[in-house]
């Protein structure tokens, strides 16, 4: 029985040797593209098109048409290549958008005609070049996503965002498209390709070139709240702000090649899910193979969750449907067929969620699984308090590439908790709201427990900062004007481990603001000099953070000043800003706070849904990574940080 799809949804593959086969509304250009993990492209040899019809693997149709048919053998497919997308793309002269055309099909097969599974492409408006679906590994197995997503600029701005420099997008996509034969309707001449990709052959001035494509930002979620996240291009006003989860690139800072990759789990039975295996996605190191395995468990548990909720939204709109037009057929008035047709609408609703239910139950068999694996091999930077890790956990050499800074949840599996993970340095200063506006959670706590709360969760996290760091590359600021943060802040005074005591008064607040200050401006000229040696002795180089408690109190329109210029300058000469504060405490200060909130992160002290995903928008309850109650993992972890600072000083 072929497996219906909705956008998002993913099924098995159970044979290396398929067919995609396509069903368009209209003639379109059939593609296949290869990519790594992250679903980027790079290097040649990434785009099968009628010019180019063969690469490891698949072998892509020939013309322009609206049947095309797909040859794949996913043995042949590279070791580096991780996702098989089908695209497809309206020619130049046709159809103006795939909004105007009817829905095009797409189906995984195999050899013998036997359907696996299908995707109806619905939902589509101004885009002209879409991925369709693809075939991605997950685990050692294949398995088909149902896409159905696009680009209203082109094949250009497809390849473009999957990591292709601009110019080489717009030859790559001039090289498939130039070989479209001519037919009734459809001028496929390259004169034609300015309108499609952008003419970005063209002589430009300085001011008209197309600036380098940026690194993805760090995959952090972003705050629900219209104040705590720069709208994505997707956003509308009232829309919650996304940013994207896909890994950044790789900083490379040596040219030794990748650690092995993880030993392969055992053989299976046939059909039987793959044994997970932790460390099992791409990097260059474990830490960084373990990063990448998380946020790949994130982006399924997304898909699925939305793939059950899209079905379970279908079935309930086809059994309304249904229902109005019995109600409304005269016949089903008498003899009792009206009832009849009821329940035989009702039961085939409860058919359908059913079968979504069962693909939602093994999707999240086989991720809780997989989070059974993974959690207990995370480094210190990335496992919870609680992780036997933290008993055996020395000060390291080398500064971490995340830090964890709690867990992420759907309702439909509460107990399958996701590690919310950072990448380091932190680009995006960090708010821990104390505030109960907004949020139900905090609105059961008295105001006291709460700012107590969100104090001892500040606490928490810059423990683990300075416990995952090398003993001096971290100096830990506080600013707390009114004294009221003293009790949570007690384990880092009495450790010896701030920078200096906690910062009080009016005064305190700007001696400290200034020294930070200083810093960066300090910095930031020998970087731009070339002459970081030359900084004065006095200037401290390791990474700084700095918490900042109870705010507004204790600052004036200078010290607000200073505090954006941190926010906005410091974290790219390693200034970092963690702030706990009530936004409506700080109202008062109006607009000029407004570009402070939007360029912090905001984190919740308890369990609250306010963060959104890129791919659905999900709103996923996040919940801060405290110790145990009665544990000392916290002051031991300070224990050792005294250590090694006292055994390294000159």
């Amino acid at each position: 029985m072929t497996a219906e799809l909705v956008r998002g949804q993913n099924h098995p593959v159970s044979r290396s040797r398929v067919e995609i086969r396509v069903s368009a509304g209209t003639p379109v250009l059939a593609l296949a593209s290869l990519a790594d993990e992250q679903g980027r492209f790079s290097g040649n040899g990434i785009l099968a098109h009628p010019g180019a019809r063969s690469l490891p693997g698949v072998v892509s149709p020939g013309e322009l048409a609206d049947r095309h048919t797909f040859a794949v053998d996913l043995d042949e497919v590279a070791a580096d290549v991780h996702r098989l997308g089908v695209l497809l793309v309206l020619p130049p002269g046709g159809p103006v958008r795939f909004g105007a055309v009817p829905a095009s099909y797409v189906a995984v097969a195999d050899p013998e005609g036997a359907e696996l599974a299908g995707y109806t492409l619905t939902g589509l408006d101004a885009e002209t070049a879409v991925v369709a679906l693809e075939l991605y590994r997950r685990q050692g197995a294949w398995k088909v996503r149902a896409v159905g997503q696009g680009y209203a600029e082109g094949l250009g701005a497809l390849l473009t965002d999957g990591g292709l420099p601009a110019l080489a997008a717009a030859e790559l996509a001039a090289a498939a498209l130039g070989t479209i034969p001519r037919t009734a309707g459809a001028d496929a001449t390259l004169a034609t390709m300015p309108t499609l990709v952008g003419d970005l052959r063209a002589p430009q001035t300085p001011a008209q070139a197309p600036a380098p494509t940026p690194e993805q930002p760090d995959p952090v979620p972003v705050s629900g709240h219209p104040y705590a996240g720069t709208p994505g291009p997707g956003d509308t006003p009232t829309a919650p702000p996304t940013i994207s989860y896909a890994h950044p690139r790789r900083r490379a800072t040596s040219n030794e090649p990748p650690e092995p990759a993880p030993r392969p789990a055992a053989p299976q039975e046939p059909g039987q899910a793959p044994s997970p295996v932790a460390g099992d996605a791409s990097g260059w190191s474990m830490d960084e193979r373990l990063y990448n395995q998380v946020w790949g468990m994130f982006e399924d548990l997304a898909r699925t969750v939305a793939a059950y909720r899209g079905a379970v939204e279908f079935a309930d709109s086809r059994m309304d449907r249904e229902l109005d037009e019995a109600l409304s057929d005269p016949r089903h008035r008498l003899g009792g067929s009206g009832n009849a047709a009821r329940d035989t609408a009702r039961a085939r609703r409860d058919e359908l969620v059913a079968q979504a239910q069962a693909v939602l139950d093994r999707d999240l068999a086989q991720l809780i699984a997989e989070s059974e694996v993974v959690e207990p091999a995370l480094p210190a930077a990335y496992a919870r308090w609680d992780n036997p890790v933290w008993h055996g956990h020395r000060t390291p050499e080398e500064s971490p590439l995340a830090l964890r800074l709690g867990d992420l949840h759907l309702p439909e599996r509460p107990d399958l908790r996701i590690p919310m993970l950072s990448r380091l340095p932190l680009e995006r200063g960090l708010w821990i709201d104390n505030g109960r506006t907004g949020s139900e959670a905090a609105m059961t706590m008295d105001t006291d427990r709460l700012r107590r709360a969100a104090m001892d969760m500040a606490v928490a996290l810059a423990v683990r900062l300075l416990a995952v760091h090398p003993a001096d590359r971290l100096s830990v600021h506080v600013i707390d004007a009114a004294g009221a943060g003293s009790a949570s802040l007690a384990p880092l005074v009495r450790s010896g481990v701030l920078a200096g005591p906690p910062a009080a008064g009016a005064q305190g607040v700007t001696q400290t603001l200034a020294g930070l200050t200083r810093r960066v401006d300090l910095v930031q000229m020998a970087l731009r000099a070339g002459a970081p040696e030359d900084l004065p002795q006095d200037v401290d180089t390791a990474d700084q953070l700095l918490i900042v408690h109870d705010f507004p109190h204790g600052f004036d329109d200078r010290a607000v000043t200073q505090l954006r210029y941190l926010a906005d300058e410091g974290a790219a000469v390693g200034v970092h800003l963690l702030m706990v504060a009530d936004r409506d405490e700080a109202s008062a200060y109006g607009p000029l706070l407004d570009p402070l909130w939007r360029s912090l992160m905001r984190l919740s002290p308890v369990p609250d849904s306010h963060l959104a995903d890129p791919w659905v928008h999900h709103a996923w309850t996040f919940e801060p990574d405290l110790p145990p109650q009665g544990s000392r993992v916290l002051d031991q972890a300070l224990d050792r940080v005294t250590e090694a600072r006292r055994t390294t000083r000159p």
